[in-house]
């Protein structure tokens, strides 16, 4: 059984594949080990993001555990991985559409239990090691900007990196919208977060402290799902990796299968071809 359905799988892995660089062989006498093939490794890496196992569980004769890390670290090294991130978001934006007028961030704690660069006291788990991610969507629930941090860093001290990396979405989307609006919960009612955002030219609509309002208000109930979407992909509910970049590779994949996902369930009603299922129910 596929970690994800095939019509999801298919094409973000042949989208990859694609992004990946053609590899010369170098060996002088050609007669070294043959090279496993890549889509193998994403396979398997894969199912290490959707499962949350380690990478002996998923390992066998055909690839070891060795081989995915070695591949996951040269896939980080050339970006591939932000950039169909990057592809997913545009293919969005051009047969759907973002709504980025209306913006909405929140901060997500899950478990780190191995620590690493990107765990810290959770506040809300006994002071066990956590990780937190600042959680930037459009109005729709698309991730735009998933920045992992410790556990014990506050969501307004996040902000700024993460709307910084929101503007850096300009070079691929092209020109974003002067004046959003941004929808924030209560931990972010902080005087230099309003005044950051006000140079920014963002409307923030920020919940008071101590003012008992609703998930549904402002919208902000989206986030919430997307953050749920996040935590279905088990590498990041439970996070076992010290260092930044792979918890950055896997968070990319897991934001492009959710835009896929989303993409294919928006697409049924607005597009007809040849394979289009009887149901826009992805299974």
């Amino acid at each position: 059984m596929p970690a994800v359905p095939s019509c999801l799988l298919k094409p973000v892995r042949d989208q990859f594949l694609a992004l990946l660089p053609e590899r010369v062989n170098r060996h002088p006498l050609g007669c070294h080990n043959p090279r496993i093939a890549d889509e193998v490794v994403f396979d398997r890496l894969v199912q290490v993001l959707v499962f949350g196992c380690g990478y002996e569980r998923v390992a066998d004769e055909r690839c070891s555990a060795t081989t995915l890390r070695r591949r996951r670290d040269e896939w980080i090294e050339l970006g591939v991985m932000e950039q169909l991130r990057l592809l997913a978001l545009s293919a969005f934006d051009r047969m759907i559409g973002l709504d980025l007028e209306h913006l909405v961030a929140d901060g997500c704690i899950t478990k780190a239990p191995s620590g690493g660069e990107c765990a810290g006291r959770s506040p809300v788990d006994r002071g066990k090691q956590g990780l937190k991610r600042s959680q930037l969507t459009e109005a729709q629930g698309i991730p735009l900007v998933t920045e992992p941090a410790p556990a014990n860093v506050r969501d307004h001290t996040l902000l700024p990196a993460t709307l910084d990396t929101y503007s850096e979405l300009e070079n691929v989307l092209g020109p974003l919208p002067k004046h959003p609006r941004l929808g924030l919960d209560a931990d972010y009612d902080y005087r230099p977060v309003r005044d950051d955002l006000a140079e920014r030219g963002i409307d923030a609509r920020i919940t008071r402290r101590g003012d008992k309002v609703p998930i549904q208000a402002g919208g902000r109930w989206v986030v919430e799902r997307t953050n749920s979407w996040m935590n279905n992909f088990g590498k990041l509910r439970r996070c076992t990796e010290r260092r930044r970049p792979p918890v950055e590779f896997y968070i990319a994949l897991a934001c492009a299968f959710v835009t896929i996902r989303h993409l294919l369930r928006r697409a049924w009603t607005h597009y007809r071809w040849d394979t289009r299922p009887r149901t826009p129910r992805i299974r």
